[in-house]
């Protein structure tokens, strides 16, 4: 079928069901409604036989569901309703949720349902349930509304009944900052934790600290520190540690409140943000390897099971600042110096990575200065790990990657991926040529001819069609919360494999045979030539391109890419393939990809 997605932003969900819709063979184009564009007019370009909403904050206009089956995506149960749905599913701590497709009628969430997904809600934030509980059951949800409906027999049943508390239907207003207030003094940590999990990433819990108002991001249990409800009690890796009732929680990310006339505001580590308004504190760093005990926040962690290690990370919103990734280069050194035969990094269950860190390049003094020391930094991370010649390295990308994430993820000897998750290889669309040694891994995994095909068409790629291309050596079948645990498993049985150390062998001859026709260093010279021109260029489009993402600037029109409709490159349906789980090498000692494949 050709079907138009109608969409506020091109978000994790839309991009989920564009890739996952296109896989299985339907022609997708998007209209995003935005203010000034016309949905209508859409509608009458694309002709579409269906249209589907993953992610929309506006009412579909008459003109077009009177004539048109629009089928909406709400992140609730049947029979909720309302702007909040997630922020108050979190926020009244809610153990199962659900995903409603609907059909567009004349009440906002009230037409006839094409199908309806639970979902289990963890003790996680909102952005991150959204992108993984969320977007499981939204895509079944999707996938099987989209079946019947292109069956032509299936009725959509009437909200007649089966909302929350037995409801027909139950409207929730949207969640103001007077109920997601904090009242430090009273408040315990899982009250507190209840109400920063339910408002990020969006809009954040408003607060006063320090003499100013601020948007609290991100949220961490402490019980090792204490101290007087609502003090300030530490800091560490950008973060703030604020006292509770019972312990205190780590918060990473503040956003100062914006006003009338002025520039849109961002987030940014808690520590930068409050820049000389924060107090002498002491840095209470966090070991890298796991200790048993109480609950603390790490953002960077290692620890060991027999022969394996597991670096895993977890940066908020994906994005790793100069200061990141030279951190996370001296925990990966550390534990390449450990005994062990199988290295896995990432591993959790959120974003794996999405490159550097643009807010930080846009709060600094000269964004052209730090989007270079990003780019290095991240640069020499890439470095390391292709350069481990002793062990064998998996990426285990739990959550979505993208850009220089994608590349990070590449440079390992095995790439896992979680069944849902997404990735966007590319960079063109914010005006970036690309590091990360891409020319030198993307081409080898998929051929110079899909490289090109992927950095210019610059759309999503499911964890599925990334295996077919070459970007994917294993798909891993499990929910979101049991990817740690499922890696781990396959870890173990890949460090078991006779394979192993010949595999290790076979790697070090072919990086030195590698170095001696082309040598890394060549590589990252010449990406690195083209992206000290953009960012020293003040004129380039990248640094308004910057500036639009990170104050969520909304762009004037649907960007081209995303309005021309396309499907699978190869035609392919996606159907009837199977779960992988398996090693995607079996055991069998293949020969590493040079970087020099030819297409």
């Amino acid at each position: 079928m050709h079907i138009l997605l109608v969409a506020s932003a091109f978000n994790s969900l839309t991009q989920r069901v564009h890739a996952e819709l296109r896989d299985r063979g339907h022609t997708v184009a998007v209209e995003l409604a935005r203010h000034g564009t016309s949905v209508p007019d859409a509608v009458r370009r694309h002709e579409p036989e269906l249209i589907v909403a993953p992610m929309l904050k506006t009412a579909i206009p008459r003109e077009v569901w009177s004539e048109h089956t629009c089928l909406i995506v709400h992140p609730g149960p049947v029979g909720d309703r309302g702007p909040s749905s997630l922020d108050w599913a979190i926020h009244e701590g809610a153990d199962e949720w659900g995903v409603t497709v609907l059909q567009a009628d004349e009440e906002m969430d009230a037409g006839d349902v094409w199908a309806s997904v639970a979902c289990p809600v963890p003790p996680v934030s909102k952005s991150d349930l959204y992108r993984n509980e969320v977007s499981d059951a939204a895509l079944t949800a999707v996938l099987l509304a989209v079946e019947r409906f292109s069956a032509g027999t299936y009725v959509p049943l009437a909200q007649s009944g089966g909302g929350p508390d037995g409801a027909a239907g139950r409207t929730r207003p949207y969640l103001s900052q007077a109920v997601r207030r904090i009242d430090w003094a009273s408040e315990s940590t899982e009250s507190v934790l209840r109400k920063l999990r339910a408002a990020d990433s969006q809009p954040g819990v408003l607060d006063e600290l320090l003499g100013g108002q601020w948007y609290l991001h991100g949220g961490h249990a402490e019980d090792g520190l204490r101290g007087r409800p609502g003090e300030l009690l530490a800091t560490r890796a950008g973060a703030i540690c604020r006292a509770t009732t019972d312990g205190a929680v780590w918060i990473p990310e503040l956003r100062p409140r914006g006003g009338p006339g002025r520039p849109a505001t961002f987030r940014l580590p808690a520590v930068q943000a409050l820049a000389d308004r924060l107090p002498l504190l002491r840095e209470h760093s966090a070991p890298v390897f796991e200790a048993p005990g109480h609950r603390t926040w790490s953002d960077i962690r290692y620890r060991e099971e027999g022969p394996v290690g597991f670096l895993s990370f977890s940066f908020p919103g994906g994005a790793m600042s100069t200061t990141q990734c030279r951190r996370l280069l001296h925990a990966y050194r550390q534990a390449c110096s450990r005994p062990t035969s199988v290295l896995v990094l990432g591993g959790g269950r959120d974003f794996f990575s999405n490159g550097i860190h643009l807010n930080v390049i846009e709060a600094a003094d000269d964004p052209g200065a730090e989007s270079w020391a990003n780019i290095n930094a991240i640069d020499d991370l890439v470095e390391a790990v292709l350069t481990t010649t002793d062990r064998l390295v998996v990426s285990a990308v739990g959550g979505n990657a993208a850009a220089g994430g994608v590349m990070l993820a590449l440079a390992a000897d095995e790439v896992w991926c979680r069944a849902g998750a997404v990735l966007n290889p590319h960079y063109r669309l914010m005006g970036l040529y690309g590091s990360e040694y891409w020319t030198c891994t993307l081409p080898r995994r998929v051929g110079h001819a899909t490289a090109a095909r992927l950095m210019d068409e610059a759309l999503p790629v499911s964890a599925a069609t990334g295996r077919r291309l070459g970007l994917v050596d294993r798909i891993v079948e499990c929910a979101p919360q049991a990817f740690t645990a499922e890696a781990a498993r396959l870890a173990a049985l890949l460090a078991s494999s006779s394979t192993v150390q010949a595999r290790v062998s076979a790697k070090k001859a072919e990086l030195d045979r590698q170095e001696s026709v082309k040598p890394l260093a060549a590589f990252r010279e010449e990406e690195l030539a083209r992206m000290l021109r953009t960012f020293t260029d003040p004129d380039a489009p990248y640094h308004a391109l910057r500036r639009a993402f990170v104050r969520k600037e909304r762009p004037s029109r649907t960007p081209p890419h995303l309005d021309v409709p396309t499907r699978h490159p190869d035609g392919v349906t996606g159907r009837g393939e199977p779960h992988i789980t398996g090693s995607a090498h079996d055991g069998i000692a293949s020969a590493p990809r040079p970087c020099y494949q030819e297409s």
